[in-house]
């Protein structure tokens, strides 16, 4: 009876067979997709997140006993999984995990990893790797490189850790740790980058050659010795050629200043660090080939590079004094620059551009450089899927757009220097990342230059304490807006009105108070006055009247009820000031990805800044009329985006493409239609805050993934 019941109950021993196997992948955590039912097989879909996002799926199989050739035989396997498959529209699998109770096979499928079809695989990929799958047709090496990734974050939190609570090592607090790693990374870039024999003088004058002094082991036998070498190499490559960069304006900018030093001083500190990103092991492909016996940092990929300065910076940055004004989240940066570069794929001028190395990113408030890091990994994989030019050719462009194409200011020293080192470490030493008081008025940013900006600017006043010292800090932030908004004026002149203006009848800038004025008679800064114009009125009261034109700025001011343009106080939201700056920034057709408080994009206060944008509806023909921009999408964040910050402020994503200039007068708009504005809300990003980390791990969605797919599908 037990042998005839056994024989009744296949399918109920293919259901416990098939239980077990899903139980053995219990860190794919999202439901299961059952397949059709087949008569000697029980199949189901598994997929895992990763911050948040989906990976691809993995197909599970249960065979029944007598049917092993299915697995065994490659062929055979592609019929069954077709028949399994017929049904499913969204994601095949790109693994499958066969078992039928004897036996356990792992397949990858149908050549998705590059390969010629589906063939034996001797382990399942874990879900970080699964997540990148598509890059190992292109990368050949990307599991190492995750692997090096990997382990590169344990031991760089693990060396911050180190000196921050055992041995200090003449650094204050935690940001000073990370100064200290920018620096050793970035003489790393000379190991990696510069000639083998590059020399340098220590302190008593001995020449020594630079590999030989810079490496964990010489460290490990000399001691303090290497030490003072090292700090004696430093000294002579700070400010080396190489890494001085020239803005729009002219300026130089080296990555450090003369009056820094590297701080460390223990021996034990350099060895563990140096260590960590030397001793990387021998580079292996995908399949576990040995292709290069002693790995390097330069070996490792670079968008990858990016993300391991890019996590440990929000891993141990304090964030008491602003984190979140200078990192973004990881989701937002990549979800921004995703749609961008789906747009610009079908825009064949901003093909042309890209092709020829002629494109230009700009992040003006920049931070570390996080939009930079990624749109430089975003350009990376659009050259090498987009274009049809030799494997040579391809490498050359690249690194003509790592030379030429990208540029960020910010006015914090710190942050500039990380982000140089950051880009440094990605192949692009002249990124051109600068310190600018501000970022509003410098001329190291000239109108019209850029193809794409996205950027996370400073948003909302500061609040000031009600004591002497508090609002002597105010008086001093709004005289400093005044000088902004006024043209850079002894603020005290300023009473009732800070205009600058230009007069185009009579061909010069009007203006009441002194004025800083070049060496051709214009302001320094023109303030936010350069698109309005006196159109009636009389010398006590004027009527100053919108005229948008592609290089000019007016959103330090605002229209009555009577449409008269008047000057606004100091207490503007900068948001508003940044969005007229970058549109200006931006070449005509340029794109611009910006996140902004919900206020200015809801508020009835604020529908001005609206209408400056994207124009007054004329109510007979529905068409906007009037602005400077085209209104592509807003995306909606949740409120705990910049909860490390200490900011619960709802934000949003803003797309805006700037007109295209009237070729016949290129300082005029062509009158282009809005059209449909694509609209989303994210509930979450992939990450949970809690004790002040952002928590990866707690198994929520990250949505911005659907809503990208969503945009690229045109919905």
């Amino acid at each position: 009876m037990a042998k005839e019941a056994k024989k009744q109950d296949p399918q109920q021993q293919l259901e416990v067979l098939f239980n077990k196997l899903v139980k053995q992948h219990s860190e794919f955590t999202q439901p299961l997709v059952e397949l059709p039912e087949h008569e000697f097989a029980k199949a189901g879909l598994i997929q895992g997140l990763v911050e948040g996002n989906l990976t691809p799926p993995v197909m599970l199989i249960a065979l029944t006993e007598g049917h092993w050739e299915y697995a065994a035989d490659t062929a055979k396997f592609d019929d069954l999984a077709y028949q399994l498959l017929s049904d499913i529209e969204g994601d095949w699998p790109v693994y499958a995990v066969v078992d039928d109770g004897l036996n356990q096979r792992i397949l990858a499928l149908f050549g998705a990893d590059g390969s010629d079809g589906t063939h034996g695989a001797d382990t399942l990929p874990g879900l970080e790797e699964l997540r990148s799958f598509d890059r190992m047709e292109r990368d050949p090496t990307f599991r190492w490189s995750m692997r090096v990734y990997t382990r590169l974050m344990q031991r760089f939190d693990a060396f911050h850790e180190n000196v921050y609570r055992v041995t200090k090592d003449k650094v204050n607090d935690k940001n000073d740790i990370i100064e200290e790693v920018a620096k050793l990374l970035f003489l790393e870039t000379f190991r990696l980058h510069h000639d083998e024999d590059l020399t340098f003088k220590d302190d008593e004058g001995n020449t020594l050659r630079f590999r030989d002094v810079f490496d964990w082991q010489y460290v490990e036998s000399h001691g303090d010795k290497a030490v003072a070498q090292i700090k004696a190499a430093f000294e002579e490559f700070k400010n080396h050629e190489n890494y001085v960069v020239i803005s729009d304006d002219g300026s130089r900018n080296p990555i450090f200043s003369k009056e820094t030093h590297l701080r460390l001083s223990v021996a034990k500190n350099y060895q563990d660090l140096l260590e960590a990103i030397q001793n990387l092991g021998p580079v292996k492909t995908n399949d576990g080939k040995i292709a290069k016996e002693h790995g390097t940092l330069a070996d490792v990929s670079g968008d990858l590079l990016g993300r391991v300065f890019d996590v440990f910076l929000r891993a141990n940055f304090e964030s008491k004094g602003g984190l979140g004004v200078y990192l973004t989240p990881n989701p937002v940066k990549q979800a921004m620059l995703e749609i961008a570069m789906h747009d610009i794929d079908d825009d064949d001028e901003m093909r042309s551009r890209l092709a020829n190395g002629d494109f230009r990113f700009c992040d003006p408030t920049c931070g570390s450089f996080g939009f930079g890091s990624v749109a430089l990994s975003q350009i990376d994989k659009w050259i090498d899927f987009k274009l049809v030019l030799a494997d040579d050719k391809k490498e050359s462009l690249k690194q003509k757009l790592r030379d030429c194409a990208f540029t960020g200011a910010d006015a914090a020293p710190r942050m500039v220097m990380l982000a140089r080192v950051n880009m440094a470490l990605q192949g692009a030493p002249k990124a051109q990342i600068f310190y600018t008081d501000n970022s509003l008025t410098t001329n190291a940013l000239k109108p019209n230059s850029f193809d794409l900006i996205c950027t996370n600017p400073p948003f909302g006043t500061p609040k000031f304490d009600k004591g002497k010292n508090g609002q002597n800090s105010k008086a001093n932030y709004e005289a400093n807006m005044e000088q902004v908004l006024g043209g850079f004026r002894p603020t005290k002149k300023v009473v009732d009105s800070y205009n600058a203006w230009y007069d185009h009848v009579k061909m010069k800038w009007q203006d009441i108070g002194d004025l800083e004025l070049d060496e051709n008679g214009e302001p320094k800064w023109a303030g936010y006055r350069t698109d309005l114009r006196r159109t009636g009125g009389t010398d006590k009261k004027p009527f100053y009247s919108l005229h948008p034109t592609t290089a000019g700025l007016a959103l330090g001011s605002k229209p009555d009820s009577k449409g008269n343009w008047q000057p606004v106080g100091a207490t503007i939201d900068p948001a508003v000031l940044f969005i007229d700056r970058c549109l200006q920034l931006l070449k005509p057709g340029g794109r611009l990805l910006i996140v902004l408080p919900d206020g200015i994009l809801c508020n009835s206060g604020d529908r001005y800044v609206r209408e400056y944008i994207m124009g007054k509806k004329d109510e007979k023909t529905g068409e906007f009329v009037g602005g400077k921009a085209i209104v592509k999408a807003v995306i909606s964040l949740p409120s705990d985006c910049f909860k490390l910050s200490g900011t619960g402020a709802k934000t949003s994503i803003l797309y805006l493409q700037k007109r295209h200039a009237n070729p016949n007068q290129p300082e005029q708009f062509l009158p282009e239609p809005q059209t449909d504005v694509f609209m989303a809300v994210a509930e979450t990003l992939g990450y949970v805050v809690k004790n002040n980390i952002e928590d990866y791990n707690a198994g929520v969605a990250n949505d911005l993934d659907k809503i990208v797919s969503a945009y690229k599908r045109g919905e």
